[in-house]
């Protein structure tokens, strides 16, 4: 009988520190300011995201959906990379999402990676494009939205010194 994969569990701790500054008293006078924990890692200062009279100065939940996004993308696409052979030499992305009015309250849409991906010369190109697709597929994040995660993968060939 085949085993089947374990769940894994991740946590953290919340506190809003906004506390200090006074209650609730109403919705535009309270402090957004929050600080996440995990076990064994720098604190995360956070708050609300500007629209919602937060910090631009922190990080917000609608950044780190994003960022978990566009990490979990470029881990997948490097893991998949790997494996089949493709030597990537470097990975960005400027990943962006859309929230939306929806019926009474606001809500992410779409969001749309943008990975730039830069291959050793005589990479398969052809599969070094394939492998955003199966790193879509592979993401677990991506796969756990309910709005469409779209990417827009660019292959670039790593410049050789002295070629022109």
């Amino acid at each position: 009988m085949p085993s089947v994969p374990k769940p894994h569990e991740f946590a953290c701790s919340l506190t809003w520190t906004g506390a200090a500054a006074g209650p609730t008293v109403n919705y535009r006078s309270y402090s957004r300011s929050l600080q996440v924990e995990m076990v064994g890692k720098p604190a995360l200062a956070m708050s609300a995201a500007p629209p919602f009279l937060g910090d631009s100065a922190t990080h917000n939940p609608e950044d780190l959906l994003i960022a978990a996004l566009s990490a979990c993308h470029c881990l997948s696409y490097l893991a998949l990379a790997a494996r089949a052979g493709i030597s990537v030499v470097a990975y960005s992305d400027n990943a962006t999402a859309t929230m939306e009015y929806v019926g009474k309250t606001y809500r992410f849409t779409k969001a749309l990676l943008r990975p730039r991906v830069v291959v050793k010369v005589g990479t398969d190109l052809s599969k070094a494009h394939e492998l955003h697709h199966e790193a879509h597929a592979a993401c677990f994040i991506a796969q756990s939205m309910n709005f469409e995660v779209a990417n827009q993968p660019e292959i670039v060939v790593e410049e050789v010194a002295g070629n022109t």
